[in-house]
């Protein structure tokens, strides 16, 4: 296992990364829509420019961010409006080939509709602000999103749908694709402003990778939301983190801490929630996982421009573990 970013690969971000010992990243969205950025020659430049600060460019972004439906850069996907979705997947699918061709080993994406909902922000350690989430506190306004009602059976069918054309492409060109969760998991069958969050639980994990089975499809296995959808998460999570890993599911992993349980938590700094870390490497260790650990959604300090600080504490609290967990052999 190594430490990993997703955030900038600005030259001067790379810098600091390279002085923290962070040698493996996930890159940023070279843009929105398939155009220059996303060629052959362009993204081979991208991964030669950080691997000039002896870094690897494990991983892209595709255009299937996290952002709510009404911002999405490719909404018809998700929307499964045809064949405006047709368009937008043969476009994730020529991405999929130039990622391949640049030398470029993963893609990382979401297939969400309502993006990452949060209730008001706590107080946390320090007078910290926290990133919240309360299911009874939450605005449910309007009362549908732009996609109206989504029950379970539509959210399955359209990501069935992209699932069956994108694999396998990326099986032919050998690039293994890592799918966020949705964050947070909500109650079923109401689910959240008329959306059913189908990637919001365990079952609808387990559910998910079996689609298309495949050594290329699997999860950005995103530590802080899946304890979030767990009752009882410093527990429960060693369950989930085994039942992926010996499967050979988990890419890439979020690496964050919470406090609280589904439907009631605050994200909190790695060292500051209920999961004992520690124990969660072991258990990445014992199943084989040998990928990135990426610090996520630190918790807001005042001074903090862009949360710097708080990463870099971050990075620094993951760097430690490994380190504990190459002494134990």
């Amino acid at each position: 296992m190594k430490a990993g970013s997703q955030h900038s690969i600005s030259e001067a971000d790379l810098k600091v990364m390279s002085a923290f010992g962070v040698k493996h990243v996930c890159g940023t969205l070279p843009s929105r829509l398939l155009d220059e950025t996303w060629s052959t020659a362009a993204l081979t430049r991208l991964r030669e420019r950080v691997e000039s600060h002896g870094i690897r460019l494990e991983m892209i972004p595709l255009p299937l961010s996290s952002l709510p439906i009404e911002r999405a850069e490719m909404p018809n996907i998700m929307l499964g409006r045809s064949p405006e979705r047709d368009r937008e997947i043969d476009q994730i699918c020529e991405m999929i080939r130039n990622v391949s061709r640049a030398g470029i080993p993963a893609v990382k994406y979401n297939l969400s509709i309502l993006g990452v909902v949060r209730s008001e922000r706590t107080p946390g350690r320090g007078g910290a602000s926290l990133s919240t989430f309360v299911y009874e506190k939450a605005k449910q306004e309007p009362p549908l999103t732009a996609a109206g009602r989504v029950t379970a059976e539509m959210a399955w069918e359209r990501i069935e749908y992209f699932l069956q054309r994108v694999v396998p492409v990326a099986e032919e060109y050998k690039v293994r694709m890592a799918c966020h969760p949705h964050d947070p998991g909500m109650p079923e069958p109401q689910g959240f402003r008329g959306v059913s969050r189908v990637l919001g639980s365990v079952a609808g994990l387990k559910k998910f990778i079996s689609i298309r089975p495949s050594p290329y499809h699997g999860l950005n296995f995103c530590q802080g939301t899946v304890t979030e959808i767990l009752q009882d998460p410093d527990r429960e999570i060693h369950e989930v983190i085994r039942y992926f890993g010996e499967r050979k599911k988990i890419f890439n992993v979020h690496f964050r801490n919470i406090k609280g349980r589904y439907l009631n938590f605050q994200e909190t700094l790695p060292d500051d929630g209920d999961v004992n870390m520690l124990r969660c490497l072991r258990t990445y260790r014992d199943v084989g996982y040998d990928g990135m650990l990426m610090p996520d959604h630190v918790p807001h300090i005042e001074g903090d421009t862009g949360g710097r600080q708080a990463f870099a504490f971050s990075f620094g609290y993951i760097q430690a573990l490994l380190q504990i967990l190459r002494t134990e052999g």
